[in-house]
Formats: C-alpha cells, structure tokens, sequence
C-alpha cells in the first residue's frame, strides 16, 4: 500500500515538473495589441464575426485580416473603439456608416409552443435555456448572449430574438438636455 502511495507521488511530482519546465520553455507571448483589442469585444465567443470567438477575431484585427466593423453584437459602439485601437488608416480604416446601434438580443420561448425536446438548451453554449425533457423550457436572460444557436434547431420555432429586457442592473438615467448657451 505505501509503495503504491509512494510511487503515485513520485509520478505525479515527476510529470508536474515536467510540465512545469515545458510552460515555462515553450511560452509564446501574444502581442499587447491582441489582449487590448479582446478586452473591446463584447466576449460573447458567438462566432457572428466568422471566427472563432472572439480571441481568434482580435488577432486577424490585429494582423489586418479583418474590418474593425467585424462584431454584429457590439455594433457602432465597438466599431469606433476598434477603430481607436488599430488606428484610422489600414485595417482600422471602415466607413462606419452602414454599422447601426445594436440593441442586445436574447432567445424568447414562446411556452405554449415548446414541447419539451431538449434540443435547444443542448445548442445553447452558455447553458442559458432552462427546462427538462418533456417539459416546458425558458430562457435566463443574463445568460444568453444571442446567438441562433437554438433557434436553428427547434422543430417547433417557439423561439425568437427579442430585444434584452431592462432590469434595474442596465437601466439608467438618460442625461437631459441642457438649454441652449448653458454649459455643463
């Protein structure tokens, strides 16, 4: 009994070093550009942009492969801040004109129509849909991050994008306007 305890711990001590000496050796840096343009993204990993989260969409900004209007969930907003991080000419350079102001979306269920098949929380990867089989499923808002992930395969299209509900977390007061000559 002890020389199996004794040679387990030998092993396992022996591989960890191993595997420590190799992270250290084979480390490769990724450019700060990369990190700072990851940290913009709204990190939801949808694939939207047509890579592979949202990691893989900052390095092709970052190497020039991609628009900076590339994120449909960030919209305008996270256009202009890519645009200020890779700067105004090459890559960066986009006519934001045709980028519209986003709304968050999520996935609605219509309850009365879901027949319980487990097919769309299986999709989901934020495990956002809640429910069981053969029961009725809904969706946590905070959680689901829009992607058509389970409405492409919902056999009974119970499922929609709707605009994200406020709740007291986003809501906020609109700044009002300022009489004319007056400054803030």
């Amino acid at each position: 009994m002890l020389s199996a305890v004794a040679s387990m711990s030998a092993l396992g001590l022996g591989l960890g070093l191993l595997l420590g000496e190799a992270a250290r050796r084979f480390h490769v840096d990724t450019p700060p550009l990369v990190d700072e343009i990851e940290t913009v993204l709204p990190g939801t990993n949808c694939g939207q942009c047509g890579f592979p989260g949202c990691r893989g969409a900052a390095e092709a900004l970052a190497e020039g492969a991609a628009p900076v209007t590339l994120c449909p969930p960030g919209g305008r907003d996270v256009a202009l801040q890519l645009a200020d991080i890779v700067g105004a000419d090459g890559a960066g350079a986009a006519d934001l004109s045709e980028v519209d102001e986003v709304q968050p979306i999520v996935a609605f269920i219509f309850e009365d129509h879901c027949t319980g098949c487990t097919k769309c929380f299986k999709r989901c990867p934020t495990d956002a849909i809640v429910g069981a089989a053969k029961q009725v499923h809904t969706v946590v808002f905070d959680a689901c991050i829009g992607c058509d992930a389970c409405i492409d395969v919902c056999p009974t299209e119970a499922i929609i994008h709707r605009p994200k509900p406020i709740s007291l977390r986003e809501w906020h007061w609109d700044k009002p306007d300022l009489p004319f000559g007056k400054v803030a």
